[in-house]
């Protein structure tokens, strides 16, 4: 008798999870809509609030102006309020009516189940349903972004459902879809969103220190000789060799091409993300003291980290 009962409820605990996935949807649905450029071009997005539509900033090409598509399928001109490469995050500007904005889900387990939505240019909506297959700590993008949290999907997604809103089973906003290297599914979180748009919507860009060099990994040939700096770098380690400067940077002067920066600080410089993770907002006004080698010569200097210009 116990076993019958047992499989006489499974239908009804399908049923229900069916219904709980389904009313996540609705919820979540008037918050998509799609951007749109030229023929037959789209990207999902997120309608954030305060007259803005967040989308990845990786697959929207530059335009004066682009067409976002709402839920039910009216159109609207958007031009670009801002964009930040290194988060992977655009905003546009848009005349529109937002329903509130869902909070961030308290805790995101490993394994949790997400619902990732996108448009499809007629103000519909399409969904997936995937895991949590991967969990990390904050993360630097290759580009020097800090994301807040490496949120990585199992799920089939659509390219045109990039950018678009991903929600947990509660229905909480996890953050926004966007693709990493060989196609994996990642979330954008929805902290580094709302700290990436405030400065988007304040100043269209996201500040960011400058050393004005372009750099490229190298071996470090042989052990340097003792010139002033306090941690020389050892044979076989990488260093960054300056390849370029721009004559307006903050190492115009101070550093020469054909240097190879070993260390900023305690902090080894193998790889170019080594350095960018140095150059975040924070750091300008800082002063870098930068170990390096000058022709098999160790050196050090400081120079002073300035903004990035626009």
């Amino acid at each position: 008798m116990a076993a019958r009962t047992k499989v006489a409820a499974m239908p009804d605990a399908l049923a229900a999870f069916s219904d709980c996935t389904a009313d996540h949807v609705r919820q979540g649905a008037p918050l998509l809509a799609a951007v749109e450029w030229g023929s037959n071009q789209q990207v999902s997005a997120i309608l954030w609030g305060e007259g803005l539509a967040v989308t990845s900033e990786q697959s929207l090409p530059d335009c004066e102006t682009y067409t976002v598509v709402l839920p039910g399928g009216a159109r609207v001109p958007a031009t670009q309020a801002g964009r930040d490469a290194t988060t992977n995050i655009a905003a546009l500007r848009i005349e529109a009516a937002f329903p509130p904005l869902p909070p961030p889900p308290e805790s995101l387990p490993l394994g949790a189940l997400v619902l990732a939505l996108g448009g499809d240019g007629t103000g519909s909506t399409r969904v997936r349903l995937g895991v949590v297959e991967t969990l990390g700590p904050a993360w630097q993008s290759q580009c020097g972004g800090r994301i807040d949290q490496l949120i990585r999907l199992d799920i089939n997604l659509g390219h045109a459902a990039e950018g678009g809103p991903v929600f947990d089973a509660r229905g909480a906003l996890i953050g926004m879809s966007t693709f990493g290297p060989r196609n994996q599914v990642l979330v954008i979180p929805h902290a580094t969103i709302a700290r990436v748009v405030a400065q988007l919507r304040a100043h269209g860009r996201v500040a960011r220190g400058w050393l004005g060099v372009g750099v490229q990994p190298v071996a470090i040939p042989g052990e340097p000789s003792e010139a002033g700096a306090t941690d020389p770098a050892c044979a076989g380690a990488s260093g960054l060799m300056v390849m370029s400067i721009d004559d307006r940077s903050p190492a115009a002067g101070t550093i020469m091409t054909g240097d190879i920066l070993i260390a900023a600080g305690p902090t080894r410089l193998p790889t170019p993300r080594a350095l960018f993770a140095l150059l975040g907002a924070d750091s300008i006004g800082s002063t870098l003291a930068l170990h390096l080698l000058r022709n098999g010569i160790a050196l050090q200097t400081h120079v002073q980290i300035t903004a990035r210009p626009a």
